[in-house]
C-alpha cells in the first residue's frame, strides 16, 4: 500500500500544481490568462474600486435603455454609446458598465441579463474604438431599480446600462 501512495505522490503533485491560478486569472482577470468576451480580454479590477465606490462617477453619462428581455442596443441610444466611447479614447479614463434589469425573471436570471446587456455595451464601445482594457463590467440584475413602481414605464427604466468613471 505504501507503495502505491509514492507512486501515486508525483502524479498528485503534477495534477495539482496545473490548477494553481496565476496572478490576474479567473473572474475580472485581464491580460493573457484573464476572461474573454468576443476575443477581447476584461481588464482586471483595480483594487479599492466598485461601481459604489466614491470614487467612481456614476453621473457623467446617461444610461442606455433596452427593451424587455433583450441585450441589444436600440438605435436611439447609438449616440450615447460614441460620445462614451470618445470620451474613453481621449481621456483614458475607466468605465465600469452596470447592467440592470427589471424585476420580472428569475434572480439568476436578471443577473444572466444584466451581464449581458453590460457586455453588449462594451462590445459597441469596442466597435467606436475605445479601449477594451479600459472598460470593466458588472451585472446587478434587478437590484437597484431606478423606479421602484410596477408599471410599464418603471419597468422600462429599470432595463438599462449605466456608466461609472473611475476618477
Amino acid at each position: 500500500m505504501s507503495r502505491f501512495l509514492v507512486a501515486l505522490l508525483p502524479f498528485c503533485v503534477l495534477t495539482f500544481s496545473s490548477c494553481v491560478h496565476k496572478k490576474g486569472a479567473g473572474a475580472g482577470g485581464g491580460g493573457a490568462d484573464g476572461d474573454f468576451v468576443n476575443g477581447s480580454a476584461l481588464p482586471d479590477r483595480q483594487e479599492g474600486v466598485s461601481f459604489m465606490s466614491p470614487n467612481v462617477d456614476r453621473h457623467r453619462f446617461s444610461p442606455v435603455y433596452f427593451e424587455f428581455d433583450s441585450f441589444q442596443i436600440r438605435a436611439e441610444d447609438r449616440g450615447k454609446i460614441r460620445e462614451i466611447a470618445q470620451f474613453v479614447k481621449s481621456e483614458g479614463k475607466t468605465v465600469i458598465i452596470a447592467g440592470f434589469t427589471d424585476e420580472r425573471g428569475t434572480p439568476e436570471y436578471n443577473r444572466g441579463l444584466g451581464e449581458k446587456r453590460a457586455l453588449a455595451v462594451r462590445q459597441a464601445l469596442m466597435s467606436d474604438g475605445a479601449s477594451g482594457g479600459k472598460l470593466q463590467t458588472v451585472s446587478f440584475g434587478a437590484e437597484m431599480p431606478a423606479d421602484s413602481g410596477t408599471s410599464d414605464s418603471a419597468y422600462a427604466k429599470n432595463r438599462r446600462a449605466e456608466f461609472g468613471v473611475v476618477r
